[in-house]
C-alpha cells in the first residue's frame, strides 16, 4: 500500500503503463482517488482500436505501433469511441488514412492554455529501464538543441548556461506537454503532502520548474502554484508571503478535504474564521486567484471535497477568482448508476443549481481536470451533460481548459477529444444545451484562462512561435514525432 496525501493504492493497482492506443481505454488516476477498473465498453473499444488500426496499417504498409502514432490513429481511436458510444466525435473514416483530410479538418490552432499540469520525474518509475534509457537519450538531446540555440545567439538568455542533466530533470514533462501536443501556455500543480513544503512537488520546486522552462524557452510558457493550508494558522500566513515575495507564485492551490499531518477533518472555504484570513492574505499579496480540488473525494472525510463552500466565499470574496479544479465532479466510479436513477452528476449538478441561484456570481470558474479525461472516454453522454450544465449555470466564458497531464500521457489526445467533442443534438433541444461551436472550444481552451491570469493572448501568438520551446518542437516534429502513449499515474492491472 502507498499512500500519498490522502490516496491509498488498493491491491492490483500498478503505476503508469505504455498503451499503443493514442487514447487510454481505461481511467488513469491522478494520486487523488482510486481508479475503477476498465469497463466492458472501454474494452470494446480498445479491441476496435486494435482492428482498426491493423486494417489502416496493411492498406499504408506500416506497423500498426508506428501507424497508432499518427494522425490517423488518433482518427481511428475516435472512430471507435463513436462505433461503441455513438456519434460523439466529429470524425470522418477517410481520416484514418489520410493525413490531409485530419490536417484539414482540425482548423487553425486554438490558443491553448492548461490550467492542471503536473510533473513527473524521471525517477518516477525507476524500475522501467527502458523509459530510463529513453530519458537519458531525451536529456543529451535537449541539451544538444539548448547548446546550438545558446551558440547560435538564439535566446542570449542562455549565455551564461551551462547546460547540466539535473537542469531537465523535468524534460519529459516538456517533451509530453510542449513537443507532443499543442499546449501553449501550463499551470504547473501538485497533489498534497503532510505538509505544504513536504507537497509531491513542493512550491519552491514548482517555482523552480517554471521559472527554468521559461528561462530556457525564452518566453513565458510556465506558471506555478502555491500553497494555501489555512488549517496552519498563522505559519501558513507567513508561508504565504514567502511564496509570493520570494517564489512570485501566480495562483494558490488548496485542498479542503485534505487536512496537514496531525488534523483529522477537512476545512471550509466559507469558514470565516478559519478560511477567511487566508482569502484576505492572497488579496493583499496581489495574488488573487484561488484554485481548490473540489470533486474526487480525497482525505479522511470526502464530504469536504463538496463544492458547497464556495457560493458563499465567492460572494464574500468577488474580487478573488476561484477555479474550482475537477468542476466539483465526484468521480466516475458511481456516475452511470446515479445517472441513470437520477438524472444527477454527483455533486457537479447540485453545484450548478447553487450556482443558477445566485446569478450576480461572476468570480468562480469551472476547471476540467480529470474530469473531461475520465468521462469522455468512459461516459461520452454523462460528459455530454456535465458540459452543458457548467457551462448553462457559469457561462461559456468562466470554465477553464485543464488536463491535470502528464498523470493521463500527453495532453494531446484530450485536446483531440475535446476538439472534435459534440453535444448531441437531441439533448441540445431537450435540455436547452449550448452547441460546441469553435468559438465557444476558443474559450475554453485557452482564452478564460489568459483572462483570468492576465496573459496578453495577441502577444503569446507572436511571441511563441520565435521562442526556443517552438525551435525544438518545430525540429522535433520534421524529424518525425513519436509520442510514448505512456499513462504516468495509477492504473487497476
Amino acid at each position: 500500500m502507498r499512500h500519498r496525501g490522502g490516496f491509498r493504492c488498493k491491491p492490483g493497482m500498478k503505476q503508469g503503463s505504455v498503451s499503443l492506443s493514442p487514447i487510454p481505454t481505461r481511467i488513469v488516476s491522478n494520486e487523488e482517488f482510486n481508479p475503477p477498473p476498465q469497463t466492458q465498453a472501454q474494452a470494446r473499444v480498445e479491441s476496435l482500436i486494435t482492428s482498426l488500426a491493423d486494417e489502416a496499417s496493411r492498406r499504408l504498409g506500416v506497423t500498426r505501433r508506428d501507424f497508432l502514432r499518427t494522425t490517423g490513429g488518433m482518427a481511428a481511436a475516435l472512430l471507435a469511441m463513436n462505433a461503441v458510444f455513438g456519434r460523439f466525435f466529429d470524425v470522418l473514416d477517410i481520416e484514418a488514412v489520410e493525413a490531409a483530410a485530419f490536417a484539414e479538418r482540425q482548423g487553425d490552432p486554438y490558443f491553448i492554455f492548461d490550467v492542471q499540469t503536473h510533473y513527473v520525474g524521471a525517477h518516477y518509475d525507476p524500475a522501467d529501464a527502458e523509459t530510463k534509457r529513453k530519458g537519458a537519450v531525451t536529456k543529451q538531446a535537449l541539451l544538444g538543441l539548448r547548446r546550438r540555440v545558446r551558440e547560435a545567439g538564439l535566446n542570449p538568455k542562455l549565455g551564461g548556461d551551462k547546460g547540466t542533466i539535473d537542469d531537465l530533470s523535468w524534460e519529459n514533462f516538456i517533451k509530453e506537454v510542449f513537443l507532443d501536443s499543442e499546449t501553449a501556455v501550463g499551470l504547473i500543480s501538485t497533489p498534497p503532502g503532510p505538509y505544504p513544503q513536504e507537497a509531491v512537488v513542493p512550491p519552491k520546486e514548482m517555482a523552480h520548474i517554471r521559472d527554468e522552462i521559461n528561462r530556457v524557452a525564452g518566453s513565458q510558457r510556465m506558471l506555478a502554484h502555491g500553497l494555501a493550508t489555512p488549517q496552519l494558522g498563522r505559519a501558513d500566513l507567513d508561508f504565504m508571503e514567502m511564496q509570493a515575495g520570494t517564489l512570485r507564485v501566480d495562483a494558490w492551490k488548496c485542498y479542503t478535504g485534505s487536512p496537514p499531518k496531525g488534523v483529522e477533518h477537512g476545512w471550509w472555504m466559507d469558514d470565516e474564521k478559519l478560511a477567511y484570513p487566508m482569502l484576505e492574505k492572497a488579496k493583499k499579496l496581489g495574488v488573487p486567484r484561488v484554485c481548490v480540488h473540489k470533486g474526487l473525494p480525497l482525505g479522511p472525510v470526502e464530504d469536504y471535497n463538496h463544492p458547497r463552500d464556495l457560493i458563499k466565499a465567492a460572494k464574500d470574496f468577488p474580487d478573488i477568482a476561484f477555479l474550482v479544479y475537477h468542476s466539483g465532479f465526484k468521480g466516475a466510479a458511481s456516475v452511470e448508476e446515479t445517472f441513470t436513477k437520477t438524472g444527477e452528476i454527483p455533486w457537479t449538478s447540485e453545484f450548478c443549481r447553487m450556482k443558477r441561484a445566485e446569478p450576480g456570481i461572476r468570480n468562480i470558474y469551472m476547471e476540467l481536470g480529470s474530469t473531461f479525461g475520465q468521462l469522455v472516454i468512459t461516459h461520452p453522454l454523462i460528459c455530454a451533460h456535465l458540459l452543458g450544465q457548467i457551462i448553462d449555470a457559469f457561462g461559456a466564458d468562466h470554465v477553464l481548459w485543464g488536463t491535470d497531464s502528464i498523470w493521463y500521457g500527453t495532453p494531446q489526445w484530450q485536446i483531440e477529444a475535446f476538439r472534435r467533442f459534440q453535444i448531441p443534438d437531441q439533448l441540445i433541444e431537450k435540455h436547452r444545451y449550448r452547441p460546441l461551436t469553435r468559438e465557444l472550444k476558443a474559450q475554453i481552451f485557452g482564452l478564460n484562462a489568459a483572462r483570468v491570469f492576465g496573459v496578453d493572448v495577441h502577444a503569446k501568438r507572436n511571441e511563441i512561435p520565435k521562442d526556443y520551446v517552438s525551435r525544438i518542437r518545430m525540429t522535433y516534429l520534421e524529424e518525425g514525432p513519436k509520442p510514448s502513449h505512456r499513462l504516468y499515474g495509477w492504473v487497476v492491472g
